[in-house]
């Protein structure tokens, strides 16, 4: 990150972040100072059980881009797709990226049965577009514009950036998969800020 100070912004340029005299305030919810709940003074030697929620508001702090995942169905050659903030790159040679997918998805088996996958950076607006691919049934790709990948997937309409790739190893872990997945083709598809997602909402990048 470059010396300017980045910032999450509400739509509308406000920050999202209020203080209440006691703590920080995020959407809503008390963010605790001192001992996070759950954890000890290091006088117990033994490892608690981590609380779920507690688990979701602390990896919440870790401001992450969100993209959409999309593919052609083999069976129904209709799009699928999924909404993901668990992407990173992985490694330059050979080019391998990994995105995690829960088990409990329904999405999931039908791009996983794709010959390939794309994967679209979102910009800062298209929270709706995410919104569209979280969503569970119906046609996700209503009123959505797109274009064919060359690997002839579904290109989001003022995505960022797309990127071709094909699922190279899948990995359990919890109630998740880890999806390692090799490059293609990628490319530069829109211009603008990244659609972020921080303390359970969307947000804007400003530097």
């Amino acid at each position: 990150m470059s010396t300017h100070a980045a910032r999450l912004l509400e739509p509308d340029g406000h920050l999202r972040v209020t203080r209440d005299g006691h703590g920080i305030i995020s959407n809503g919810v008390a963010m605790h100072s001192g001992l996070p709940q759950g954890l000890s003074d290091g006088s117990e030697n033994h490892v608690q059980a981590v609380d779920g929620k507690w688990f979701r508001s602390v990896l919440g702090h870790f401001a992450t881009g969100v993209v959409a995942i999309t593919a052609v169905d083999p069976d129904s050659g209709e799009p699928c797709g999924l909404a993901a903030n668990s992407f990173t790159s992985v490694s330059l040679d050979p080019p391998l990226v990994a995105f995690c997918v829960a088990h409990t998805s329904t999405s999931w088996p039908r791009l996983r049965a794709a010959k390939s996958q794309t994967v679209n950076v979102l910009a800062e607006h298209q929270e709706p577009v995410c919104a569209a691919l979280a969503s569970r049934g119906g046609d996700k790709f209503a009123g959505l514009h797109w274009t064919e990948s060359p690997g002839g997937n579904p290109v989001i309409h003022e995505a960022l950036a797309w990127i071709d790739c094909s699922i190279e190893a899948e990995h359990p872990a919890g109630d998740h998969v880890i999806v390692v997945a090799r490059v293609h083709q990628l490319g530069v598809h829109g211009d603008g800020g990244p659609l972020l997602f921080f303390r359970g909402g969307y947000g804007r990048f400003q530097a």
